[in-house]
């Protein structure tokens, strides 16, 4: 709520709608916990490939990237996760791409996920970058400029391996600051009520 000498201005938040995030490498603990929170929201409660975590081996040794909301430039909340890990010098491999039900919608998000998981690895000298695809997400990489390479089975599930065309993909020189992404709405808006 603001006040000033002429008028009393509500902000009436309920209807806010994001319009950008910022995609980068997650640095603070807030960030790290609340990925974690969303990989298991997506992994073990929606999908149930899990049944307490998704949390593995790779998680000691990998980069987490991933999508923050906020009001007025000061980030918030994570919306969108993805994690990165050199497999070998110079092969790289993604995992755990998710994003939370409430920002789906806003096409976009996980494209900008996968953009800054391949530039980031390709500031760290990658040769080739690699993932394990859920079917229903083969059309949105291949898209992307993805190439499948062949089906495999993962925790029970059945993927397709896929190639990132590294040509497509800009180097990211500062994965801490990332970049800001502007969501695609869905016809929602925001709403400010004057009062006199």
């Amino acid at each position: 709520m603001f006040v000033d000498e002429m008028n009393l201005v509500q902000m009436d938040i309920s209807q806010f709608s994001y319009s950008e995030c910022r995609i980068k490498l997650a640095v603070d603990d807030w960030e790290l916990q609340q990925a974690q929170a969303l990989r298991k929201k997506v992994f073990v409660v929606e999908q149930g490939i899990f049944q307490h975590s998704d949390h593995d081996l790779f998680d000691s040794s990998a980069d987490t990237l991933v999508a923050t909301t906020g009001m007025l430039g000061i980030p918030d909340a994570v919306v969108g996760t993805v994690r990165i890990h050199q497999q070998e010098p110079g092969v790289w491999m993604g995992s755990r791409l998710a994003v939370d039900p409430s920002f789906r919608a806003d096409k976009g998000l996980g494209k900008a996920l996968i953009r800054m998981a391949v530039g980031s690895a390709r500031a760290s000298g990658c040769k080739a970058f690699y993932a394990n695809v859920q079917l229903q997400n083969v059309a949105l990489f291949q898209k992307l400029g993805w190439q499948a390479v062949g089906e495999v089975t993962v925790h029970g599930v059945v993927h397709m391996f896929m190639q990132a065309d590294l040509g497509l993909y800009p180097v990211e020189q500062d994965p801490c600051c990332g970049f800001v992404h502007l969501l695609k709405q869905s016809g929602r808006t925001a709403s400010i009520r004057e009062r006199a």
